[in-house]
């Protein structure tokens, strides 16, 4: 059966039971987080229309306030320059890592976790440090254990039952199993000779990497025939899971990475297959943004979206919408930095540079969908196995399956809780996620978590829907090595318009978004060190 007619027909189903299990008042939900039209907006109003009142000044702007534009702002406080201003499009800070709360319960609107970072990821593990989730001991780095994910971390259903952890399970001597042991093999082997790292930029560029970027990941396992089902489906969803893409999208730089920089892949019954700690909180990484935003005060405006960027000879000034008041405002500053989408800066800046065109032309964001389940009690689980864990997912769904907001509680008692579903949409559903009606995409969910539990209707009260259009970039074949992305990010030393954002790296997690923001805003602090500025 095609999976769109099965995903029809469960959703048909889904619907079904949840009528007769709900004889009272429809469910209750709708559309949480961002509101594509805001984000649309800098295409309704021409920049050139834009009335402006008198022009206010800063020593420095930052526009976006993501990871990388928190980061930024941190760099840039801690070099000693303080008068800067933040400007975000949403109400709160955080982009893709912002937080959510239904009846009470916190819940994350995006990104939900972050691995304890590895040593070339110092900047993050000097903010981590910093804020007290990281300290020394006898010369070792330990997390704060209250904020690393508990005991059962992940499970997978499969085979009419659960399973722990996410790796289809093969039995000894099986074929799947061989060719778990000769990815592993191949995993090991990139490691040795290409090498990976976190931020990605801390691994040298060498041909190595230019061959594994030129080709898909697919067709790079197809070429060690590497063809098992099970593992390729896996390989599907770790790419589907970091990148928004599967395996025969990404390229093969990009599925390597995944494993190659952080913890490898472990065949069954190795030594050191233990998986990775994470660090997660109820609210997913909105835990972070908020410790990292907190210092800014006033300096951070939110509800402002930019609308224009021009650089001139003294220093830069941009135009940006007041989203309550309805008004537009003019801020002047010697430097700005763009901690935003590449196609995003293309449209703001006035006569952008070439290779911020052809970045935003070669990265294509993958859009989407985080829908919030409040439930009034824990569900059961269809089958036996593995009990209950924080990352619970469907061997062969559509989705990337749920997480709890409840499992990091010290209480065992049940009570109730909210599931976070994610879905890694393609490109073409872009236009659909956009759509004012948020009921089919609810029947959709519903229809993914019914065969594993089918107490969901009895159990369900609302269903939020986080929409993320551009959500994450996706790394095609090509992506990583374009010369457009390294002239961006290695800005020259006199220049006013700096580039802070994951696009930089091809692809979109905490630390390289981290990284490029303490990039960009310690080289504009070097800049006002070095006298290269006046006030504008």
């Amino acid at each position: 059966m095609r999976p769109a007619r099965r995903q029809a027909l469960l959703a048909t189903a889904a619907l079904a039971l949840a009528g007769c299990a709900r004889p009272g008042p429809p469910l209750q939900g709708g559309w949480v987080g961002s509101d594509p039209a805001r984000g649309h907006g800098l295409r309704a109003v021409p920049r050139d229309k834009l009335a402006t009142g008198p022009v206010q000044r800063a020593a420095a702007l930052v526009v976006g306030a993501g990871v990388a534009g928190l980061a930024a702002a941190r760099a840039l406080m801690q070099a000693g320059v303080d008068d800067i201003r933040v400007f975000e499009l949403e109400d709160q800070a955080g982009g893709n890592s912002r937080g959510h709360v239904v009846d009470g319960i916190a819940c994350p609107l995006g990104a939900h976790y972050l691995p304890l970072p590895g040593p070339q990821a110092h900047e993050v593990a000097d903010w981590l440090h910093e804020i007290g989730l990281l300290h020394t001991v006898a010369g070792r780095t330990v997390a704060d254990e209250r904020h690393l994910c508990h005991s059962p971390q992940e499970r997978l259903f499969i085979d009419g039952a659960w399973h722990e952890g996410l790796l289809p399970p093969a039995a000894s001597g099986s074929a799947t199993r061989a060719e778990y042991q000769r990815f592993a093999a191949a995993v090991a082997r990139a490691q040795r000779e290409a090498g990976f790292a976190i931020p990605s930029r801390r691994a040298p560029w060498t041909d190595a990497h230019r061959r594994l970027d030129a080709q898909t990941f697919a067709q790079w396992l197809d070429g060690l025939g590497l063809r098992d089902e099970r593992l390729r489906w896996y390989l599907d969803y770790a790419c589907r899971d970091d990148y928004g893409a599967p395996a025969a999208e990404v390229s093969a730089w990009a599925g390597l990475h995944y494993f190659g920089s952080r913890h490898g892949f472990h065949a069954p019954g190795a030594e050191d297959g233990e998986r990775e700690a994470v660090l997660t909180w109820p609210e997913g990484n909105a835990w972070l943004v908020r410790h990292l935003a907190a210092p800014l005060g006033e300096r951070l405006l939110a509800a402002r979206s930019a609308r224009r960027v021009s650089v001139g000879r003294h220093g830069v000034e941009l135009t940006v919408w007041n989203e309550g008041r309805g008004t537009a405002e003019t801020w002047a500053a010697p430097a700005v930095i763009l901690a935003v989408p590449m196609h995003v800066a293309a449209r703001i800046v006035d006569a952008p540079p070439p290779a911020l065109v052809v970045a935003a032309a070669l990265i294509t964001h993958a859009p989407w969908l985080v829908a919030h389940l409040r439930l009034d009690a824990p569900l059961l689980d269809r089958g036996v196995g593995a009990s209950a864990a924080w990352d619970n997912v469907y061997y062969g769904g559509a989705s990337l399956g749920y997480v709890d907001a409840g499992h990091q509680r010290m209480d065992p008692t049940p009570r109730p809780t909210v599931l976070s579903a994610y879905w890694a949409l393609a490109a073409a559903q872009r236009a659909a996620l956009a759509a004012p009606d948020w009921r089919p995409w609810a029947q959709q969910v519903i229809a993914e978590l019914l065969p594993l539990h089918p107490d969901l209707p009895q159990r369900l009260q609302r269903l939020d829907l986080a929409r993320h259009g551009h959500a994450m970039a996706v790394p095609r074949p090509g992506v990583r090595g374009h010369a457009a992305l390294v002239a961006l990010a290695d800005a020259g030393p006199a220049t006013r318009l700096h580039f802070a954002h994951a696009d930089l790296s091809g692809y979109s997690v905490f630390e390289e978004a981290f990284g490029h923001g303490h990039r960009a805003g310690m080289a504009l602090a070097r800049q006002w060190q070095r006298g290269l500025f006046r006030r504008a």
